[in-house]
């Protein structure tokens, strides 16, 4: 007997000896939550201090994300470091930066609320509620240093990304392919990003099947189980009294059913969720949610300690960050999706060039270029081998050729309309865009513009455009309203354009012309008016030429960048008549010369005080009089230079003045500066207080400049060289609607503190 048991101990000792010197999987899964995905940090960082290398990651939507970066041999030093320095509201949902717009698309930019393609006779909507513009780029360059590893298992941890395949029903688990195109279509949240196409179909959010996906790690033969959990149960019943949430919850409703038993599966479960405090939209808390990360990290770090222990006696898995040089160089360039008409102009901003060494940075500058061009939804851009030559790929996603917008907007001063907008491309000719705009409204305005692209490299275009107006001027004497004047204005406009630089600068030369007819709002006959006015016509045909720059960062709001705009304009005829309740003038006024420049300035004092300089010059010349012709300083008023106002987009022509009202003084010279600063308190609400001082003319240069050291006059009364001085603060919120702002400002003179609320982008040129 005791033989027998000697064999059968020689016999089994091998095995058991085998069994001790294999080392167990380790898997390491981390939850989708949005922001709250940032939790997961901490965990990462334990397991680099531990020396815990997982055998593989597995990472659903944010945790994909996370997980991605931590299998391609980022630290979790480095991820935290990099989650600090994000801007997060830029990264999820920013739209594309004015500075990376086109110079001919500038002026269409975030101009609607809504938008809609007209495809195949169908309208649907253009747009998702984020943009992932900037996710695309930063993922693109963060994965660089892998981006020729196709196969994941071949990445320093071997990883998976879960998603959802919304044509087929069912959870795709990638491991293979783009990195950055599995990570960006693990987290696209249905309804808010748009799917990303993968092979022969279309991918969301891997949350909507699968937020915590330890059945998958299971599978795929793991013998212990790291979960990083932020994804929470669903709400109850009292939480379920709101739109956002029940959309939310039954998009998940799946995942909910297998959510406990994969929390069960977790041989270490690191519950973040009832430490977390904030939702998983609030991307600008990502401080807070890292700090309370390491909550539930220090509550199970005796079990990761013991893991640690358990894994010493086996060799670790060699984890690094792979170096490939940035550098990048490909033997041809290949378009695809991307229409004939389109082609040229796409080609020419790309400015890419075979057999040239391009750098990671460089490439993401030309997939923003050529989102600039406002052509495309998206465009993406990857390499691959035809013939075992090396070829750069983009591919493109082109908005519908024909679309339609809309937004509202309200002011104190031109009370409440709304835009419609019909946008088409292409449909007068290849580079072409087509634009109907109106807006409805007591106050309407019209606008119907054409402008192509041309030349060899596309680089000059032409605009030609026909606008209308139906406004009601209001005359303040003394600070107090005195007289409401009808005004239609009627215009013409053709420009032809060269870039300098496709992104921030043009100069071009135009033909204009335009009338303008202003009457009381009730006849002289029944109330005399503070002017006699019974009716002015102006018919005027100008030429002018104007340089713009500019690199703002964003339409409203911007905190960095530049602004330069310079027309010089020569007067071609000017036909007046002018009939008041004692008189008549009729006739052509003198000639003209006019000169004005705008310039602004923003500078980041920290990341939420911006510094705002505003300086704006006009100068005109006028032609002696001869013959029987009239002054243009006292009868040319639609080309004198117009100050007020504090509408987000100005009117071509006016100056921004708070405490007057929008164009509330015209003037034929003026030399002005505007400081502010504009305080981000938190969110989406601004702060900006303002000083502005001018002083303005109105009659010839040398009489201005003679007195522009002293003046005496009151700007009230328009005869006299006069200073302005005003200040003001405005309470803005950046709202789906667009900006909301109240502004309150006191300008000298009248004495009179003037409240102005505006809500919504105005209808402007």
């Amino acid at each position: 007997m005791l033989i027998f048991f000697v064999l059968a101990i020689l016999f089994l000792l091998p095995l058991v000896i085998a069994a001790q010197e294999t080392k167990p999987k380790v898997a390491l899964v981390l939850s989708g939550g949005g922001a709250k995905g940032i939790a997961h940090i901490p965990l990462l960082q334990t397991l680099d201090s531990l020396n815990i290398v997982p055998d593989l990651i597995i990472g659903t939507s944010m945790g994909s994300i996370v997980g991605g970066l931590y299998a391609m041999g980022y630290s979790g030093d480095s991820i935290a470091s990099l989650s600090k320095t994000l801007r997060w509201e830029k990264l999820i949902g920013g739209k594309l930066s004015l500075n990376n717009v086109s110079v001919e698309e500038k002026s269409e930019n975030e101009k609607y609320l809504l938008g809609f393609d007209l495809v195949k006779r169908k309208l649907s909507t253009t747009s998702y509620l984020y943009s992932d513009q900037y996710l695309r780029v930063l993922l693109a360059r963060l994965t660089f240093p892998v981006h020729t590893i196709t196969d994941f298992d071949k990445l320093s941890i071997p990883f998976r990304a879960v998603t959802t395949d919304i044509v087929n029903s069912k959870q795709q688990v990638i491991g293979t392919g783009s990195l950055s195109l599995a990570m960006r279509a693990s987290m696209s949240i249905p309804g808010a990003f748009e799917p990303t196409k993968f092979r022969n179909t279309l991918l969301v959010d891997g949350g909507v099947l699968n937020n915590f996906p330890t059945d998958v790690a299971k599978s795929m033969g793991t013998d212990i189980i790291i979960g990083s959990d932020v994804s929470g149960f669903g709400k109850p019943i009292e939480e379920l009294d709101n739109l956002s949430n029940i959309v939310f919850q039954t998009t998940m409703m799946v995942n909910y059913g297998i959510y406990p038993e994969n929390r069960k599966l977790a041989t270490i479960l690191v519950d973040h969720v009832p430490n977390l405090t904030y939702s998983t939209s609030d991307f600008d808390r990502s401080n807070q949610i890292y700090e309370e990360g390491k909550l539930a990290v220090l509550k199970n770090v005796v079990q990761l300690s013991r893991l640690s222990e358990t894994l010493q006696p086996f060799e670790q898995r060699s984890r690094f960050l792979p170096f490939l040089e940035d550098k990048i160089v490909f033997d041809s360039i290949a378009f695809k999706g991307i229409s004939a008409a389109n082609l040229a102009l796409v080609k020419e901003r790309a400015n890419i060039e075979p057999n040239k060494v391009y750098t990671k940075n460089d490439m993401a500058e030309v997939v923003k270029s050529l989102n600039g061009t406002n052509i495309f939804r998206k465009i993406n851009f990857e390499e691959i081998y035809v013939d075992e030559k090396k070829v750069l790929l983009f591919t493109g996603f082109e908005k519908s050729a024909h679309r339609f917008g809309t937004s509202l907007h309200y002011d104190s001063y031109r009370e409440v309309g709304v835009v419609a907008n019909y946008t088409g491309r292409n449909v007068l000719g290849s580079a072409s865009r087509l634009l109907f705009t109106i807006d409805i409204a007591e106050q309407p305005k019209i606008l119907l513009q054409y402008q192509k692209n041309f030349g060899e490299r596309r680089q000059w275009w032409w605009n030609t455009e026909a606008k209308g107006l139906r406004l009601k001027q209001k005359l303040f004497i003394d600070g107090m309203l005195a007289e409401n004047l009808n005004a239609d204005s009627y215009g013409i406009t053709g420009r032809i354009n060269k870039n300098i630089n496709a992104l921030n600068s043009y100069i071009g030369i135009g033909i204009n012309y335009g009338k303008t007819q202003i009457e009381p709002s009730i006849s002289p006959d029944i109330n005399e008016n503070a002017l006699a006015l019974i009716n002015y016509t102006s018919n005027s045909s100008t030429l002018d030429a104007r340089y713009v720059y500019n690199t703002m960062n964003e339409v409203f709001y911007a905190t960095e960048g530049s602004a330069l705009t310079t027309v010089l304009t020569q007067s071609i005829k000017q036909d007046v008549n002018a009939v008041f309740t004692d008189e008549g003038v009729s006739g052509r006024t003198n000639g003209f010369t006019k000169l004005q420049i705008g310039y602004e300035k923003r500078v980041p004092f920290t990341s939420t005080i911006t510094g705002i300089l505003d300086a704006a010059a006009g100068v005109t010349l006028d032609d002696k009089l001869q013959g029987d012709e009239i002054s243009f300083f006292e009868y040319g008023y639609p080309d004198l230079f117009f100050l007020g106002g504090n509408l987000p987009i100005q009117t071509a022509g006016t100056f921004a003045f708070q405490g007057l009202n929008e164009d509330e003084l015209a003037v034929s010279q003026f030399l002005m500066l505007n400081l502010a600063v504009q305080v981000n308190t938190m969110g989406n609400f601004y702060i900006t207080p303002e000083l502005n001082i001018a002083s303005v003319g109105f009659d010839d240069v040398e009489e201005y400049l003679n007195n522009i050291h002293d003046p005496k006059g009151s700007w009230q009364f328009g005869d006299e060289t006069s200073l302005l001085m005003s200040a003001g603060v405005t309470l803005s919120y950046k709202s789906i609607l667009g900006p909301i702002e109240f502004n309150t400002s006191w300008i000298n003179d009248s004495n009179i503190v003037r409240f102005f609320l505006s809500v919504g982008i105005p209808f402007n040129r």
